[in-house]
């Protein structure tokens, strides 16, 4: 989820970020993905997409049922329309989704309250609720073999990911009740650095993964439990493809050397997630995925963390309200359907085929590309996956196959452990 929105202000007020691992690769020129032609559906993608299992690596509906319909259904009835959010039941059957990971979120001013671990087992309650709410559309998974019966029912497989390690509070068993629970993946941090993982989009303390952030990587893998890099820092990341045993994922993470925000994943990582049997789901936001958008927020990353250092919280505030206001923002290209598929193309070639999935961050971000602007639009990848001249089999690797596949080996990873 993208809870600053990374919104835009002029360069004179930003600092300049910079990121190790940089492909020198040329990326997309500014504009070129709005002047390509937009995708026609065909009857060849339809049928495809019927016939492959999707499954989304990351969906914020919850958190926008926590604060805007009072953690209850009564404002937002999903099995309706709901033109507020990006996703309801009915664009889920529409998109084809197979299966949802559903994010269970607190924010991190959490830590500060002691509350992370109270707000992230209400929203993974919301989770359950909501599916008990909609039984002849969702039901609980928690295991790969359940995605794929689950969905041979004409379901959407409903599985828990918990967004951000704060959530346990520094306890080792705070995580095994999060898995009892249901959790099936945890990304290590969010926005802010903890004590024992850094962040991308803070400054760190950890030097990358502590002891204590190496154990909680070893319990996750003796629990089968995904290990996330979502939204940590890259050295965070290659210090956890060194202590994992299982796959790891990155829920909802892009290419950085096609868009060089500090949220996505550069090519040195890309390819130790290949050799560690892991995978990278691509993430929609426009800030994450559009080059221009993505360097104006890298710089915003970077003044925030210097404005962290300097000043109180509430100058911070003020001071990113102030870039939140700024009309530069709506300057910037929003991207499209293809802009999104160059960061798959990127992935596949610098990962392999096997290590690349999808992970919209649908109803967590504030900008979408056109033809992805809500949870319907999913056939438009399949039909732009084939014009670029990808095969079936790719594809079904790429909507799901990859992410049953990591899930099923963390699942071996487990069960050899005990």
């Amino acid at each position: 989820m993208c809870r600053f929105s990374w919104v835009f202000a002029s360069a004179a007020l930003l600092a300049t970020a910079t990121r190790p691992g940089r492909s020198d690769e040329t990326p997309p020129q500014p504009g070129q993905a709005e002047q390509r032609p937009k995708v026609v559906l065909t009857d060849v993608a339809l049928a495809l997409h019927r016939q492959a299992l999707l499954v989304d690596g990351h969906n914020d509906l919850p958190w926008q049922l926590r604060t805007k319909g009072d953690s209850g259904f009564d404002k937002f009835d999903v099995s309706q329309p709901q033109p507020m959010l990006d996703t309801d039941l009915p664009r889920l059957r529409k998109g084809g989704v197979g299966a949802q990971f559903w994010s269970a979120y607190a924010p991190v001013e959490t830590i500060r309250k002691g509350e992370a671990a109270k707000v992230t087992l209400e929203q993974i309650d919301l989770i359950r609720r909501l599916v008990a709410r909609y039984p002849d559309d969702l039901e609980m998974a928690y295991t790969a073999d359940d995605i794929e019966r689950i969905h041979g029912a004409g379901k959407i497989a409903a599985l828990i990911g918990v967004e951000g390690g704060h959530a346990i509070e520094n306890s080792l068993e705070s995580l095994r009740r999060l898995h009892g629970l249901g959790a099936r993946y945890m990304t290590l941090a969010h926005t802010d650095s903890l004590d024992w993982v850094d962040s991308a989009t803070d400054a760190p303390r950890a030097g990358g993964l502590s002891a204590f952030g190496e154990e909680v990587v070893r319990t996750m893998n003796s629990l089968g439990m995904l290990v996330d890099i979502s939204h940590i820092s890259a050295e965070a990341m290659h210090a956890t493809l060194r202590v994992a045993r299982a796959p790891v994922i990155a829920s909802h993470s892009s290419a950085f050397a096609v868009a060089g925000h500090p949220r996505n994943v550069p090519d040195d990582v890309l390819r130790e997630v290949a050799k560690n049997g892991g995978v990278i789901m691509v993430n929609f936001y426009s800030g994450f995925i559009v080059p221009e958008r993505a360097e104006v927020g890298a710089r915003l990353v970077a003044a925030r963390i210097e404005r962290r250092k300097l000043r109180t919280d509430d100058a911070e505030d003020d001071a990113m309200k102030l870039l939140r206001n700024s009309r530069e923002q709506e300057k910037l290209p929003a991207g499209t359907v293809h802009t999104l598929v160059d960061h798959i193309d990127h992935i596949i070639k610098v990962a392999g085929v096997d290590h690349v999935g999808l992970g919209s961050d649908y109803d967590g971000v504030t900008k979408l590309p056109a033809q992805l602007e809500d949870v319907s639009c999913y056939p438009y990848i399949t039909q732009e996956l084939l014009n670029r001249g990808r095969s079936p089999d790719e594809v079904r690797k790429i909507l799901g196959e990859n992410l049953l596949r990591a899930m099923r080996d963390a699942e071996r990873v487990a069960r050899a452990s005990k």
